[in-house]
């Protein structure tokens, strides 16, 4: 399982790595309306304070194992987020975002691809399941494009907006995984 550095991945494009305290301010900037919509963990305001507090608890999950948040980035620019968490020993729930100005350009596919084989490996899991609201496309696009499939409907509380939301999801088994865009280093 752990005992381990969170892995470090690259692709053609894009280099993921653990967040760290220097992305709080970009992080913060980056939670718009339009990418908070989606999200129902990330509620506006969304304060370099707060990023600040998420990056801490992130960096702990991960050395406990609990959980991975990986700062998805470009030429040093931070993009956005790409996290799982373990929901039972064999199970993690994958999550994601990128800040507006980076939507449409296949950075999530491509960061997605790479983190889902290193997340088996890493945390030693089965099933990666995934959800979004009914209406979010592109969140779909990305998770069929990395081979999970619709398992069922249901509602979840979005504490960003302090109501309950339907959401779908999705989900991978080990066995199902389409092949890596990119390559994991420790």
């Amino acid at each position: 399982m752990t005992g381990r550095s969170p892995p470090t991945l690259d692709t053609p494009r894009l280099h993921l790595r653990l967040v760290a305290p220097e992305d709080a301010e970009a992080t913060s900037a980056m939670m718009t309306p339009a990418v908070s919509r989606w999200l129902a963990s990330w509620p506006l305001p969304y304060t370099v304070a707060m990023a600040r507090e998420r990056i801490a608890t992130a960096r702990e999950q991960a050395a406990a194992g609990r959980a991975l948040s990986l700062a998805i980035t470009a030429r040093g620019e931070l993009l956005g987020w790409i996290m799982l968490h373990r929901t039972d020993p064999r199970t993690a729930i994958l999550g994601y975002w990128l800040g507006e100005a980076h939507h449409r350009r296949g950075f999530l596919r491509e960061a997605a691809g790479a983190v889902l084989p290193a997340a088996f490996d890493w945390f030693d899991l089965d099933r990666i399941e995934a959800s979004a609201h009914p209406e979010n496309a592109a969140s779909f696009a990305v998770m069929r494009a990395c081979g999970l499939t619709f398992r069922r409907e249901m509602v979840i509380h979005a504490p960003a907006r302090g109501r309950d939301e339907l959401v779908q999801v999705y989900a991978v088994e080990r066995e199902g995984l389409t092949p890596p865009s990119g390559t994991a280093r420790t």
